[in-house]
């Protein structure tokens, strides 16, 4: 999609084409009109030639006064490469998602490029923990209704949280692969505080979509057999009877075939 500044330089040339092509057919009518008017009065031809010059006249005459009203605007600046970039990659990413299955593809894709950007430090595993944790969950929110549902909404804040202080594990423990010597006591106590309050707060996690299962399997478990196995067993009775009943009929046939 074409951005503001590239809209009004199109809008601008058709504007300008527009104006010179009534403009064109203004004098052309309005010449032809002049011929053949004959001096001696207006017929109802004649009158036709010369609305229609005057109705072209006028469209031109608009033409060129919106041509001028909008060139008289200034134009947009140009976008910056990167923000048209950008956008046009949220316009891709948007499209994608309305697809059937986009908004999983799409999911699919921002983890494994978060997880390449934390490869190589001690938050990728936590971090892919987590994601294990939050598909897992994900897969049961629908079931988690009631007395449950504040459970899912602060496993979502909570998975925010944890997701940010990853980056900020991964973010200082580059740094201080380049920290001079004197400067590593400090950041390395700061980085093993960071870790392990990662550490516990994924365990929580993962404790949290354990009791969801729990849950879940208790709601989902009835004291009476499930209907589609009761139907199932009917229906299997049924057709135990229906195949005895064929074959005692067909005994009793064979039996009272006449000898020859």
């Amino acid at each position: 999609m074409a951005d503001e500044r590239t809209r009004y330089f199109r809008r601008l040339a058709r504007l300008r084409r527009s104006a010179r092509r009534w403009s064109v057919l203004a004098g052309g009518l309005g010449g032809a009109a002049a011929v053949l008017t004959p001096y001696a009065g207006l017929g109802l031809p004649d009158a036709a030639w010369a609305g229609a010059a005057g109705s072209a006249v006028a469209l031109a005459a608009w033409r060129w006064i919106d041509l001028r009203a909008l060139a008289a605007q200034p134009a947009p600046p140009p976008v910056d490469p990167v923000e048209a970039a950008a956008r046009s990659r949220a316009r891709l990413v948007a499209a994608v998602e309305r697809l059937p299955a986009g908004a999983g593809v799409v999911a699919e894709a921002r983890r494994v490029r978060a997880r390449v950007a934390l490869r190589g430090t001690s938050a990728a595993q936590p971090w892919a923990r987590l994601d294990r944790a939050t598909i897992a969950l994900g897969g049961m929110t629908r079931r988690l209704t009631g007395p449950a549902e504040p459970a899912v909404q602060e496993a979502a804040v909570a998975d925010r949280s944890l997701r940010e202080l990853a980056r900020r594990v991964a973010s200082v423990e580059r740094a201080l692969r380049l920290a001079p010597t004197d400067a590593r006591a400090p950041l390395a106590d700061t980085h093993r505080i960071l870790t392990e309050q990662l550490e516990s707060g994924v365990a929580a996690y993962e404790r949290l979509v354990v009791a969801a299962a729990g849950y879940v399997a208790e709601d989902a478990r009835p004291d009476a057999p499930h209907p589609a196995a009761a139907g199932l067993t009917e229906a299997t009775d049924l057709l135990h009877g229906v195949a005895a009943a064929l074959a005692e009929l067909r005994t009793g046939g064979d039996l009272r075939t006449p000898l020859r």
